[in-house]
């Protein structure tokens, strides 16, 4: 086609010709077209080629059009060989090494290492990367590496408590193959149903197992790992608790010895904070019978904290568990051990804080009897914590609701240390304000047994320094004469078989006194001379059936007053 036979050409009315434009080599028939059709438009509008070049401009300068120099693309590894690569490190990782030898294969030891952190960052970033064929190399190089015999404990008489635990030498391999599994299980695209497979209730068991590591840290892994493996496995779940269970229970009553409980407790509160409502009997039984008597060991206070978390949860899932709860804190109540007594009151503020005011009214007077105790406990420490139950807003509200009942148990206490005596003068103050009424009596009632008491005190000193006055000791003076010689001798020193320990108040105004003062009857004939002789026959039996008589009594004082000590 012509520039003359287009159809622009008529447009114009003009008898001239348009020519042709130059190009720098040879031109199609669209360009010819295209620069007459420019020049066309630039005779009618002379501001449409400015336009047109600055919208140019901007195409030129935009994004898309600057790639022009890159380098050609290659071709990358499939997606499938990245995996049998991920396959074939998971093999490799397999090999154990010794650490106890530290200069032992150290470059097969880097490459292992190696390869454990490429296949945490390939597992973490990379999409779809746990594949099915995956998870069985996984679960086989994890058993490798982490399922062994513990070693037994070095020291026999290690204290959790004061002594450093003994860590896993191999840690440095071993860290990385749990952070692996972790990062294997947390990923997005594992699945449930293709893991079971491989994480069965014999892998399961062999994890628990490893609780009784002493390496904090390795704990710490177990604990987060098989607390996704709770979660993730519906099937597995049952069979967890159980064999939780049976370890508690092997702990508590046969071996005593076990490094793990406070982690395991840790997954115990939170699986406790799933049950649903109301609680199954089943974990009612677990509550009272698995969970309660893990307040026995006299290693307590290694997972006191995790343990009252989760007696706290089963209280606030079911109220109806707190006298149970409460029978069994009394059953365990520590007698000779004074932090884990501080460790007790700790737990029971923690219940009172929850409890419901029903519950409260049912162990109103075990408790309290067993915080006058604590109250009055020379152990400064144990009287302290039990009067701080009087700065908790919530108890105090309880007790004021039952001031009757408890104010009777509590108020006449008394305590050596002047912190506690100021404590137990606040406390008093505060029942003061609850009742003041019921205050006053029991502080009259308070003095009168003060004074009775003080009056038994005195009579008891009493008959002690009669006791203290007499010993009688009969001896024979002559064989030949037949004449039997009786002599009253003051004590050098008190007898040893009584002991000078308050007796109860059996000896007061009681029959023995009165047989006291009949055995002192002798001691009081006319002191001419400490010796009395009778040469006749008649007088000597007499004497003989008194002196008798006298040792008959004196020996059941004797017996009266070391079981009345006894008692």
């Amino acid at each position: 086609m012509s520039a003359d036979k287009s159809p622009n050409s008529g447009l114009a009315g003009a008898q001239h010709t348009i020519p042709p434009p130059k190009t720098s080599g040879p031109a199609t028939g669209g360009q010819q077209l295209s620069a007459t059709a420019n020049q066309f438009v630039d005779k009618i509008d002379p501001f449409s080629k400015r336009g047109t070049s600055r919208r140019r401009r901007r195409l030129l300068n935009s994004s898309r059009y600057q790639s022009e120099n890159e380098p050609d693309l290659v071709q990358l590894p499939l997606i499938k060989e990245q995996t049998a690569l991920a396959v074939q490190k998971l093999q490799q990782c397999q090999k154990i090494f010794d650490f106890y030898d530290p200069v032992a294969q150290l470059k097969s030891k880097e490459i292992k290492r190696a390869a454990l952190n490429e296949l945490i960052d390939y597992v973490t970033a990379t999409k779809g990367a746990v594949v099915e064929s995956l998870y069985p190399e996984v679960i086989r190089m994890v058993s490798k590496n982490i399922f062994r015999v513990l070693p037994p404990s070095d020291n026999s008489e290690f204290d959790p408590e004061e002594d450093e635990p003994t860590l896993e030498v191999s840690w440095p391999h071993l860290q990385l193959v749990y952070e692996l599994f972790l990062r294997f299980l947390e990923s997005p695209d594992f699945q449930a149903a293709v893991g079971k497979k491989y994480i069965d209730q014999r892998f399961v068991l062999s994890l628990l197992e490893l609780f009784d590591s002493e390496d904090p840290r390795e704990r710490d892994f177990l604990k987060t790992i098989l607390h996704r493996i709770y979660g993730k496995f519906l099937g597995l779940r049952a069979f967890i608790r159980k064999q939780i269970n049976n370890m508690f229970l092997s702990f508590v009553f046969e071996t005593d010895s076990f490094n793990g409980v406070g982690e395991l407790l840790e997954i115990l509160g939170s699986i406790i904070n799933g049950f649903a409502l109301p609680l199954k009997q089943e974990h009612k039984t677990f509550c009272v019978r698995v969970l309660l008597p893990l307040h026995k060991p006299r290693c307590l206070s290694l997972y006191h904290a995790q343990l009252a978390y989760c007696v706290v949860q089963f209280i606030e899932k079911d109220s109806t568990l707190t006298p149970q709860v409460f029978d069994a804190l009394l059953k365990f109540w520590p007698r000779t051990c004074s932090s884990k007594e501080v460790m007790f009151l700790g737990e029971v503020e923690e219940i009172l804080d929850i409890i419901e005011p029903e519950q409260f009214k049912k162990i109103i007077d075990p408790l309290f009897r067993q915080l006058a105790k604590c109250v009055s406990s020379p152990h400064f420490q144990v009287a302290e914590r039990a009067l701080y139950f009087w700065n908790n807003e919530y108890i105090l509200s309880l007790i004021e609701e039952t001031s009757a009942q408890v104010m009777p148990i509590i108020i006449s206490k008394e305590h050596w240390n002047q912190t506690i005596v100021a404590l137990v003068y606040n406390v008093l103050k505060a029942f003061m304000e609850m009742n003041g009424k019921l205050f006053d009596e029991l502080t009259a009632n308070y003095k009168m047994e003060r004074q009775r008491e003080k009056k038994k005190e005195k009579e008891r000193d009493e008959l002690w320094k009669r006791l203290d006055i007499l010993e009688i000791s009969t001896k024979p003076t002559g064989k030949s004469s037949g004449n039997i010689e009786i002599e009253i001798v003051p004590p050098a020193s008190p007898p040893q078989i009584l002991s000078r320990t308050p007796m109860t108040s059996f000896l007061h105004q009681s029959p023995l006194s009165m047989v006291v003062a009949a055995v002192e009857a002798p001691s009081r004939r006319p002191s001419s001379s400490r010796t009395h002789r009778w040469d006749n026959g008649s007088n000597r039996r007499c004497l003989v059936a008194q002196g008798q008589y006298c040792s008959r009594f004196l020996i059941f004082i004797f017996a009266c007053v070391c079981l009345s000590v006894a008692l």
